[in-house]
């Protein structure tokens, strides 16, 4: 038996070790999540730990716990630029998508398993929805970024199609417990009060949070715990009132995340912090829940239910989800690939073992073998696959770091860190000759780990380090500063965004006349910019458009206006600068 000291220990190592793989893994491709999982496994029953856990009510109320922590996290995180960009197309895919999902997957687990329609379509709702977060820690690790449409897709999806997996889940289950007296009416009014009830309490939640925030004088350690108790207390009282917690948490985060709150820095990172050991703690305690040996019993119906999801009822879910949107081909094939399951899946198969469902642990055991087979195979190939997809786009970023900082009688100030990058045009000045805004303030430059005096500050070298004191509503017009370079694009970023940069303003007719290319009389009296904006939907950075055997590129864009232009030549035309 163990013994309260054992459990610290056993705690602490666990703990430990899933924090390490952070490190290691990302050099290995290796998607975390499954790491997580393996370390459960290890420490369970049938592992080297031995230790015998089948506590589903615990599992079920740390997985809640740890998914509305994740979720007000990614609200948090989620910019309002990024968010309307994505709104429709999440929404479609968190709704249409997920019915699709759970249907398609459902009528093939039904027919296989020779289950009922119902117990079938059980399997599919439990496995309907997508793990973002998996998606983009293993992205974070790369020196590239992905196109944003696609990235704000992906994000936004994540935090909006939880919520439409739990209903059906629960539905499913209310049918399956009084089979003859729930009803699609019933279906209906449940759908409506939970995303009704949830988006209500999301926004309220979010501006209640955001101004007790500002108009509370607390220890500046206590603004996180602060924000971490209000999300809590408002997933709590949304669930109470009937609404959906996780949408009224991811809300309420993505509120108080765009909205200016004091300490909203240092909000964001300690919710960093308490997200990954939510991740942690949930993943190693839902791989103890987990029983190999009976797993191994259910390996092969799971392995082709799995595959059907990841090969047919994603795929057909996002072209339909995606269809009235314009998404390019290459971005559908993309999200399609990356519906990777984890968490939630994991979580909501609990609650038919809860509510003493029939056959409830072969549901359980089916939805863990499809986690693994989605965070082994969509896992480990998802970053070759957004490589292949041309769906990377160069990061050119040189900010390297952002503490929120109070000064008397003033808010939103922050100190901001730029390393300068190679070829940096600020190279060679001294911060006298730099075009600075009058309210920002030079605090500090390091070079090779050391601080450097007022007097020794001198001319700028390449990766000097930086330290700027100013308001947060200056960093757009710094990060150009300091990103600026004084040579041509690197040639990944030539390869990406062309090897020609071009004027917004510059007139169709001449660009087309140079290149001898032929255009409609309406394109030929637009600029570059209108000519894309009209061609494109909802534009963003990296998007391209063919023109000719050619191909124009987004390379910058400010308020959602097209700032800089690529021009890509075909690899067999010798290059020759426009002269637009």
């Amino acid at each position: 038996m163990l013994i309260a000291p054992d459990l610290i220990l056993l705690a602490g190592l666990l703990l430990a070790m899933s924090i390490l793989a952070t490190v290691i893994t990302p050099r290995l491709g290796v998607p975390l999540l499954l790491i997580f999982l393996i370390i459960g496994m290890l420490a369970g029953v049938d592992g080297p730990g031995g230790i015998p856990f089948s506590d589903y009510g615990l599992a079920n109320l740390a997985g809640t716990v740890g998914l509305a922590v994740i979720l007000f996290d990614g609200g948090l995180r989620t910019s309002a630029i990024n968010f309307r960009t994505a709104l429709w197309p999440s929404i479609s895919l968190a709704t249409v998508g997920v019915l699709l999902t759970a249907g398609i997957t459902g009528a093939f687990a039904a027919w296989l398993l020779k289950l009922t329609w119902a117990e079938g379509l059980l399997i599919g709702a439990i496995v309907g929805s997508t793990d973002a977060a998996a998606v983009f820690a293993l992205l974070g690790t790369r020196s590239m970024a992905l196109n944003t449409r696609v990235s704000s897709t992906l994000e936004t999806e994540s935090g909006t199609n939880d919520p439409m997996a739990v209903f059906l889940t629960l539905a499913v289950i209310g049918y399956l417990s009084a089979p003859n007296d729930y009803t699609l009416v019933d279906s209906l009014i449940f759908l409506v009060q939970q995303m009704g009830i949830g988006s209500l309490m999301g926004l309220a939640g979010g501006v209640s949070l955001a101004s007790a925030l500002n108009r509370l004088d607390l220890n500046d350690s206590l603004y996180p715990l602060m924000a971490l108790a209000g999300g809590l207390l408002i997933f709590g009282l949304t669930d109470r009132l009937g609404g959906s917690g996780f949408l009224a948490v991811y809300l309420a985060g993505l509120w108080v995340g765009n909205h200016r709150v004091h300490a909203l820095p240092n909000i964001r990172r300690f919710h960093d912090g308490v997200a990954w050991l939510a991740q942690i703690g949930m993943f190693v305690l839902l791989g103890l829940l987990a029983t190999p040996t009976e797993l191994a019993t259910v390996a092969v119906p799971g392995l082709l239910i799995a595959l059907v999801l990841m090969l047919v009822a994603r795929p057909v879910a996002v072209t339909l989800g995606l269809l009235p949107f314009r998404f390019p081909w290459r971005e559908k094939v993309f999200v399609s690939w990356v519906g990777l399951r984890g968490s939630v899946p994991i979580v909501l198969a609990t609650f038919p073992l809860i509510a003493g469902i029939d056959n409830a642990e072969l549901f359980f055991n089916i939805a863990f073998i499809i986690v693994l087979v989605s965070l082994v195979v969509q896992g480990w190939t998802m970053a070759p696959a957004a490589q292949f997809l041309g769906l990377y786009v160069p990061n050119q970023s040189a900010r390297t770091h952002r503490v929120d900082i109070d000064l008397p009688g003033a808010r939103d100030h922050e100190i901001v860190s730029y390393r300068l990058p190679r070829h940096s045009a600020l190279a060679g000045q001294t911060i006298r000759e730099i075009e600075l805004p009058d309210t920002i303030r030079i605090v500090a430059i390091t070079r090779g780990n050391k601080l450097l005096s007022t007097r020794d500050w001198g001319r700028l070298r390449e990766a000097d380090s930086v330290a700027l004191l100013c308001d947060r509503a200056e960093l757009d017009a710094l990060d150009k500063i300091f990103e600026a370079s004084a040579k041509p694009l690197k040639k990944e970023e030539q390869r990406f965004f062309g090897e020609f940069g071009l004027r917004p303003d510059a007139p169709m007719d001449q660009l087309a006349l140079i290149y001898g290319v032929s255009l409609s009389p309406h394109a030929a009296r637009l600029t570059v910019a209108e000519f894309l904006d009209s061609s494109l939907p909802n534009p963003v950075i990296g998007d391209r458009l063919r023109f000719g055997d050619m191909e124009l590129v987004i390379r910058e864009l400010k308020d959602d206006t097209i700032g800089a232009v690529g021009l890509r030549l075909p690899k067999a035309r010798a290059p020759a600068p426009p002269r637009p």
